[in-house]
């Protein structure tokens, strides 16, 4: 097996804590919401809204959403000790006309980084390749998976609500980052 030398890792609900929507939600849809109600990626489903509604509300709001994020619980700690032994190279499905807004939040929360791609699509599978990473850390169920099957490498799959099924062997649940930590030094 080759050694590990650069991890692929999706910024929003992987890096950025997975609850950041929540208080956007609540204020624009419904104040009782709680994450835990958040049972599929596709928000509309969640909120029987239309696909075009969310849309609309998602475009409004993401440079709010992007900017005030908080970083999740862990993750600066392991993603700095990472960085003396890995290549970050983050691939998000964020527009890249957002690249200010993720710079400037990577440089607020001091978020170590060796490359930010910002593809606009949830189909980071080309991008992955491209990059040549060896590891992926993913929030989105279907990524994990069509990233694993299609790389034939792991990935660390961070648990939500919205993204509970059997997983392959190959894709790895974690609950905290310090989990995902210990994922790498058995990978």
């Amino acid at each position: 097996m080759c050694k590990i030398k650069r991890l692929g890792i999706d910024i929003d609900g992987t890096v950025t804590c997975p609850t950041s929507l929540v208080p956007y939600l609540q204020k624009s849809f419904d104040e009782n919401l709680k994450y835990e109600d958040i049972t599929a990626y596709d928000l509309g489903a969640v909120l029987n809204k239309s696909d075009h509604e969310m849309y609309d509300w998602f475009m409004t709001h993401q440079e709010e959403i992007y900017t005030h994020s908080p970083i999740a619980e862990g993750a600066l700690s392991v993603l700095t000790d990472w960085s003396q032994h890995y290549e970050l190279y983050y691939i998000s499905a964020r527009y890249d006309y957002l690249d200010k807004i993720t710079a400037d939040w990577f440089d607020k929360h001091d978020v170590p980084f060796h490359h930010i791609e910002l593809t606009g699509s949830h189909d980071k599978i080309a991008k992955a390749r491209e990059l040549k990473v060896d590891v992926f850390l993913e929030d989105k169920l279907d990524n994990a998976i069509e990233i694993n099957e299609a790389l034939n490498i792991p990935v660390i799959l961070f648990d939500t609500p919205y993204n509970q099924s059997e997983l392959p062997a190959d894709v790895h649940r974690v609950y905290t980052w310090q989990e995902a930590q210990q994922i790498m030094q058995t990978l």
